[in-house]
């Protein structure tokens, strides 16, 4: 198991936007740092009130945005308009290509969220959107499955052959992970402590592995996690 902390990360300020990258992303390039597996890009974002990503494109990525804190405001070429706030799960298929934007709604509050891109199976997909909502008692104390390739139990579709779960766990709670052979495993501490295999991890901290593996994920201090089980 490889450990990825989270003061290894890039961070970018841009006054407005205060991001930690924990993989190459924009001005930030390292060789060694650019992905795992198909899992591309995973920013920790904080935007300012009132403040946001202006309209600019994508293409050819599944990008997921899980908000933490605040309300975010969504607009795409595609015609969709949604705010999204903890508990939802937001999947932009970019694929031939789509304009969107992304602001903080509220004049008064910061918003928190994690924006991550997952490489999608083939080029030239038709752009799409999908949101749903996880109340919190659904990943108190269990692996809740957020995001897939075929949709299955509520979670949100994307095309690739990845499935993302997310936890919430108190001093004590423990989930396991059991990834097959020739799966690989990234978990993102999102909030508080965690104890993975007997190493503790704190906020924005990642442990990674490769084939299969057992995971038991332990809550130290009111931790929330996402684990990604990849191909």
């Amino acid at each position: 198991m490889k450990i990825r902390r989270a003061a290894e990360r890039a961070l970018a300020e841009h006054g407005w936007l205060r991001s930690f990258h924990t993989f190459s992303f924009a001005d930030y390039h390292d060789p060694e740092q650019m992905g795992f597996r198909t899992l591309r890009v995973i920013n920790e974002d904080r935007v300012q009130p009132g403040q946001g990503f202006g309209t600019h494109a994508h293409r050819d990525m599944e990008i997921i945005s899980y908000v933490l804190d605040g309300a975010l405001e969504h607009r795409d070429s595609m015609g969709t308009g949604s705010i999204i706030r903890p508990g939802d799960v937001q999947r932009m298929s970019a694929g031939t290509g789509v304009t969107h934007s992304e602001f903080n709604a509220s004049k008064t509050e910061l918003v928190h969220f994690l924006q991550i891109w997952i490489l999608p199976e083939r080029r030239g997909i038709t752009p799409s959107y999908e949101q749903k909502t996880f109340a919190s008692t659904e990943l108190q104390s269990r692996l809740r499955l957020v995001a897939s390739r075929d949709g299955r139990d509520g979670s949100v579709t994307i095309h690739q052959d990845a499935a993302v779960y997310a936890t919430k766990l108190g001093s004590g709670q423990r989930v396991r992970h059991d990834a097959s052979p020739g799966r690989h495993t990234w978990i993102q501490v999102a909030r508080g402590v965690l104890d993975v295999n007997g190493t503790r991890l704190e906020v924005g901290d990642a442990a990674s592995a490769d084939d299969a593996g057992a995971f038991e994920l332990t809550g130290v201090d009111a931790a929330e996690a996402l684990v990604f089980d990849l191909a």
